[in-house]
């Protein structure tokens, strides 16, 4: 009898657990379901001049940002960010494109973020960036410069380090860098002059560095990124 009942207990548990999981399972798949996906982005078109749009004035251009639509989504919001001085928009939409004014001959990152149909879920789309035409001219200066190595904020070991930075120039006529490395967060130090986007230098333990690259084109025309910063253990 004891053994009978030992048996139905263990019955009743491995019925229970089942139902458990197989309820966890359906809630997971409901929740995967109603996830948003990220955007593919369409215009304006990524590291090249932005020539298209209607002329405001000598500063200003109204140009038609698009993406595709995103699944399991009922709204967007696009972040438009001028790349002079960091300084940033957030448009809130329920289209997949949007007219946004911008300044002339200003470079711009963009990137947009799909909001869940149910819940709080977002899902990020990728960054773009894209030079805004300015006056017509022989020669746009670089974009700023994007630190690939170290990342921003990545603490690393003491000793020798190469710097490195991806750059873009719709010119195609970069012809060097200046890269300043200080211990101040707005570091005036100059380390070098690299013709090529990586620079070996040697870094101190328990020590905050901040770094940024000066890029510049065949006619003298300078692009400034902004300030990097990673910790040495």
């Amino acid at each position: 009898m004891k053994r009978f009942k030992k048996i139905i207990s263990l019955l009743l548990f491995v019925s229970i657990l089942s139902v458990s999981c197989s309820k966890d399972e359906n809630e997971n798949a409901i929740l995967a379901a109603d996830l948003p996906t990220a955007s593919l982005l369409i215009f304006p078109d990524n590291n090249t001049e932005c020539n298209e749009g209607s002329i405001i004035s000598d500063t200003e251009t109204e140009v038609l940002f698009k993406w595709e639509e995103a699944i399991n989504t009922s709204a967007y919001i696009l972040t438009i960010t001028n790349l002079n001085d960091a300084t940033s928009r957030e448009i809130h939409t329920i289209s997949n494109e949007f007219l946004i004014r911008v300044l002339r001959g200003t470079p711009y990152s963009w990137v947009v973020k799909s909001i869940a149909n149910i819940g709080n879920e977002t899902a990020d789309s990728e960054m773009w960036r894209f030079y805004n035409a300015g006056l017509p001219e022989e020669s746009h200066p670089p974009l700023p410069a994007q630190a690939v190595n170290p990342k921003m904020g990545a603490s690393i070991d003491s000793g020798d380090l190469t710097l490195q930075w991806e750059a873009t120039d719709v010119d195609n006529d970069i012809a060097s860098y200046t890269v300043l490395l200080d211990t101040n967060n707005s570091p005036v130090a100059e380390v070098g002059n690299p013709s090529t986007n990586s620079l070996n230098v040697t870094v101190t333990s328990g020590i905050v560095y901040y770094w940024k690259v000066i890029t510049t084109d065949g006619l003298g025309n300078e692009s400034y990124s902004q300030t990097f910063e990673f910790r040495v253990n």
